[in-house]
């Protein structure tokens, strides 16, 4: 395990430490301030050299943080910033994208105390769906031009009332690019982080129509088998596909769809005419 993940994984521990006795606000403080923070490394590529400099012992960049946050940042989230902070970093990069990466975990730690986890998950999935579907709305959410405030005012004309807070905090963050991703992407990856945060794997299924419950659990079964973990489906209807289905599974993809088997077939007509 290299050094930036072994320091992720101890900040993420401090933060479960700490969500096993906090209630979901105090959760949600801890995540407003580490994002803020990754707002900071962002626009600061020295500030990141600094805090990643291995030359610098671990409590002198632990220190250097917490003399530019001043008050304004809690105990708690003082506490998973030092970890985070003090280990070793490949590079700056890695440490911006981990920051980011904690703040999520917290937002989702904060979901889970409460008992919302899988309502965030669905919701993150629904809206993601949504705007796929609109070219528009995927255009005005997924512009790199437009400052993400701007973009975050319509999140909130779209969700507000109808999403939970920490789902909409967490679209906030697919918006700015989390992790380097399209927003679409984000979203994706959020869905995901979701899931693993209940010890699930996300199946992405593509169908022409209506699955019964018996086929969903069929395909819950036999895909569960194969990963070693249970999957939970995430079910798109397409006309698309004409008929048969479509799964992806991380960077799995099985394709038994209708449309492929015409692909595959007017391509081997071609192939022999030429």
């Amino acid at each position: 395990m290299d050094s930036s993940r072994a320091t992720y994984l101890a900040a993420v521990a401090r933060l479960d430490a700490l969500a096993r006795g906090a209630g979901p606000a105090s959760l949600v403080s801890v995540a407003d301030a580490v994002l803020a923070v990754a707002g900071l490394l962002e626009k600061q590529p020295g500030l990141r050299r600094a805090l990643t400099d291995p030359s610098r012992p671990g409590e002198e960049r632990a220190g250097l943080l917490d003399s530019l946050l001043g008050g304004r940042v809690d105990d708690a989230a003082r506490s998973v910033l030092a970890v985070l902070v003090a280990g070793r970093w490949s590079s700056g990069t890695d440490l911006l994208n981990s920051v980011e990466r904690l703040a999520v975990e917290a937002l989702l730690a904060s979901a889970e105390t409460a008992g919302q986890l899988i309502d965030v998950e669905d919701e993150l999935f629904r809206f993601g769906q949504l705007v796929d579907g609109d070219l528009a709305l995927a255009a005005a959410l997924g512009s790199s031009t437009t400052p993400a405030e701007q973009r975050a005012t319509l999140v909130h004309m779209l969700l507000d009332r109808k999403a939970r807070p920490v789902t909409i905090r967490l679209v906030e963050v697919a918006l700015r690019g989390f992790g380097g991703r399209s927003f679409s992407a984000g979203l994706t990856r959020l869905v995901e982080l979701a899931a693993d945060r209940r010890d699930r794997t996300i199946a992405y299924v593509t169908v022409a129509g209506t699955m019964t419950q018996q086929q969903q659990n069929r395909l819950v079964e036999q895909l569960s088998s194969i990963y070693g973990r249970t999957v939970d489906l995430k079910i798109s209807v397409s006309p698309d596909v004409l008929g048969g289905l479509r799964v992806r599974v991380g960077d799995d993809l099985y394709d038994a769809t209708v449309l492929r088997h015409l692909s595959e077939a007017r391509a081997r007509l071609v192939g022999r005419q030429s």
